[in-house]
């Protein structure tokens, strides 16, 4: 890409990202999960999206200082793990939404429940899921792996082969342990994990979980690096 491009496109990803975050305070269920230990922290999605926007930042301080070398330096550490990261999440995210919900969506908290309607039957079996406004959701959800994959192919080179294997082992093995070490620890305050489909799972199997997920991103990564031209 063209300086002014990727200037405008590091600036536009970043103000996509931005605005899907700020406005989780809108979505009514955000109190209460800003009540619980970790509040929004505990969700992979927006460790996701903070990695996704700090690529992006410094990814635009690069474009406007190019002879600092230490943003883009810092980019690719970061993009390492936020590209395979935000990959994961996209794709977990969009198949159990669209197929199985209620395995990526939790309840309504009980103070948020709707009163049943007693003269629609199904109304009362029905149980309503947190879910928030498509613009958020794409804001979460779609812009984190378009922007990071975007950057990567047009506008980052490719890691070496030392630097994809032995940098990616190290990235996704940080990030299972990290991440599994920190819901597993959050849940024992919350009495649930923030995905219901760990929630559903005894220990066993999330560990079974966060393994297989990483070995995805792992993989996803080395595939996207060898496709890299």
């Amino acid at each position: 890409m063209a300086p002014f491009k990727t200037v405008f496109f590091h600036s536009v990803a970043a103000a996509v990202m931005a605005y899907g975050y700020s406005n989780l305070r809108q979505i009514p269920f955000d109190i209460f999960i800003r009540t619980q230990k970790g509040g929004h922290s505990q969700y992979l999605t927006i460790i996701g999206l903070s990695m996704a926007f700090l690529c992006m930042v410094f990814g635009l301080g690069h474009d406007l200082l190019p002879t600092v070398t230490v943003f883009r330096s810092i980019k690719r550490i970061v993009l390492m793990v936020a590209l395979p990261v935000a990959v994961v999440v996209t794709s977990v995210y969009w198949n159990l939404y669209l197929f199985a919900p209620e395995m990526i969506l939790k309840p309504l908290p009980d103070e948020m429940m709707p009163r049943p309607d007693e003269t629609v039957p199904s109304s009362a079996s029905s149980v309503p899921l947190q879910r928030i406004p498509l613009s958020i959701d794409l804001s979460l959800h779609a812009a984190p792996a378009l922007a990071l994959l975007t950057d990567f192919f047009f506008v980052e080179k490719k890691y070496s082969r030392n630097q994809a294997v032995y940098g990616g082992l190290l990235a996704c093995f940080v990030a299972c342990v990290t991440y599994g070490s920190w819901v597993e620890y959050l849940a024992q305050f919350n009495g649930a994990f923030p995905y219901p489909f760990l929630t559903d799972n005894p220990f066993n199997i999330r560990v079974a979980i966060y393994v297989v997920l990483s070995s995805f991103a792992l993989v996803t990564f080395w595939i996207m690096n060898a496709l890299h031209a």
